[in-house]
C-alpha cells in the first residue's frame, strides 16, 4: 500500500480522516464507517488509545483496513509502552502491511478513563521517530541487527498555531531531523495563519497535511478554545449558534475551510469525530476531486 508521500507524489494532494479502534472487540461499525469514506480518502489514521481513553490497539483495526484495501495510518504513542515494546508493535505492525506511522508522545493517564494508569513515556515523539528509522536501517534502538527490516514511512504533528510559533517550529524541524516523511497538524481556522506557518518548512519538503475539524457544536466549538493556542473564530461560533441544521452548516464550514487551504498545502486530515459520514458532502461541497484533477 503506498505511503503518505508516495499518495501526494502521484496525485499531488492527499486526503485522510481518522477513525477511533472500538472500545471493546466489534469491527464492523469501523469496518461500515471505514466503507462510507473509502472513495473520499486516501488513507485513514486509527488512533491510540484516543485521550488516553482505553480502547483495541490499533494494531488490530489497522489489519482490517488493510484487508478491505484502505491503507491506514498507524498513530503509536510512548505514553503506554517502553521502548522494547513500542519496537516490538512496529515490527508487526509491518509484517501486516503497515507502511505509514503517526509518531506521538500522547495525552497524560491523568486526562483519561485510567487516571491511575502510569504514563511510560520511555520515547517521546522525537524518540519514536528515531525508533522507526533505525529499525528501517535493519538494527533496534539497542544496536542490534534484525533479521529483515521494515519499510515504514513516520509521519508526525504539528500545531501551526501554537502559542509560541519559534519554538514549535524548531520542534517541527527537529521531527524532521529525526525521520519525519510527512506532518499533520492541529486544526486550522485561518488560512492566512497556516500559510505563514508552511512557508517556514518549505525547504524541507516534507509534506503538510491541514488538520480540519468538523465541529458539531458551539459547547465543542468552546472546548476547542480551552486548548492553549487553537482559537474558534467568533464568526465560526455565531453560524453554529444560529443554526437549524448543525450537520448541514458544520459541513459547510468545513468545506470553506478546506477550499482555503487548497493551495496551501500538500493534502488535508480530516476530523469528523463521530460525524465520519459528514466527510464525503463535505468533500463534495469543496468539489475537491475535480479541482484537483
Amino acid at each position: 500500500m503506498p505511503t503518505i508521500p508516495e499518495i501526494i507524489k502521484t496525485r499531488g494532494f492527499a486526503i485522510t480522516c481518522e477513525l477511533n479502534p472500538p472500545k471493546g472487540v466489534d469491527l464492523e461499525p469501523l469496518k461500515k464507517t471505514a466503507a462510507i469514506v473509502k472513495p473520499f480518502v486516501d488513507a485513514i489514521n486509527l488512533t491510540d488509545s484516543h485521550r488516553a481513553k482505553m480502547s483495541m490497539s490499533p494494531i488490530g483495526a489497522a489489519k482490517t483496513l488493510i484487508d478491505t484495501g484502505i491503507p491506514p495510518i498507524l498513530q503509536i504513542t510512548g505514553r503506554d509502552r517502553n521502548q522494547l515494546a513500542i519496537q516490538a508493535d512496529l515490527l508487526a505492525a509491518s509484517s501486516m502491511g503497515v507502511e505509514n506511522i503517526l509518531c506521538m508522545s500522547g495525552d497524560n493517564p491523568s486526562q483519561g478513563d485510567h487516571p491511575n494508569a502510569k504514563g511510560v513515556f520511555d520515547l517521546d515523539a522525537f524518540g519514536l521517530l528515531r525508533a522507526v528509522g533505525a529499525l528501517n536501517h535493519g538494527q533496534d534502538l539497542g544496536g542490534s541487527n534484525l533479521r529483515s527490516a521494515p519499510k515504514l514511512c513516520a509521519g508526525a504533528v504539528a500545531n501551526p498555531v501554537a502559542p509560541e510559533p519559534k519554538i514549535e517550529m524548531e520542534r517541527l524541524g527537529k521531527k524532521i531531523e529525526a525521520g519525519a516523511h510527512f506532518i499533520q497538524t492541529q486544526p486550522v481556522f485561518d488560512a492566512k495563519e497556516f500559510e505563514l506557518f508552511a512557508s517556514g518548512t518549505k525547504e524541507s519538503g516534507v509534506p503538510i497535511l491541514a488538520g480540519v475539524i468538523v465541529i458539531k457544536s458551539v459547547k465543542m466549538a468552546k472546548t476547542i478554545n480551552s486548548i492553549p493556542g487553537i482559537t474558534v473564530p467568533d464568526s465560526i461560533i455565531s453560524r453554529l449558534a444560529s443554526s437549524e441544521d448543525l450537520k448541514n452548516t458544520s459541513s459547510e464550514i468545513a468545506a470553506e475551510i478546506i477550499s482555503d487551504l487548497l493551495e496551501l498545502t500538500k493534502g488535508v486530515h480530516i476530523m469528523a469525530i463521530g460525524w465520519e459520514n459528514q466527510i464525503p458532502p463535505i468533500l463534495e461541497r469543496v468539489g475537491i476531486r475535480e479541482k484537483l484533477s
